[in-house]
């Protein structure tokens, strides 16, 4: 198993923060994210938190934005963190 380097744990907050930030609806993140409109809900309402390669998607799709995740979540980000992956 490889480690892979997580920059952003996102949370309800900081999902919604990146939602607003990009003014896109539940919807059309979900599209651009390749996921349900639901799953943008429960991740909002924090019902659940994305995972392995969500995480980095949103994470990705955060820094092509500009996205400052200090500034508009009023929390510095955290350090980065090492992830598991399942590659052979």
């Amino acid at each position: 198993m490889s480690k892979r380097k997580v920059k952003y744990q996102w949370d309800a907050k900081s999902i919604r923060a990146l939602r607003d930030s990009m003014e896109m609806t539940q919807q059309q993140m979900s599209e651009e994210l390749g996921t349900r409109q639901q799953t943008i809900s429960e991740w909002e309402t924090g019902m659940y938190c994305p995972r392995g390669g969500m995480n980095r998607l949103l994470t990705l799709v955060a820094e092509k934005a500009g996205f400052d995740y200090q500034a508009v979540t009023g929390t510095p980000a955290p350090k980065e963190e090492e992830e598991e992956s399942a590659e052979p």
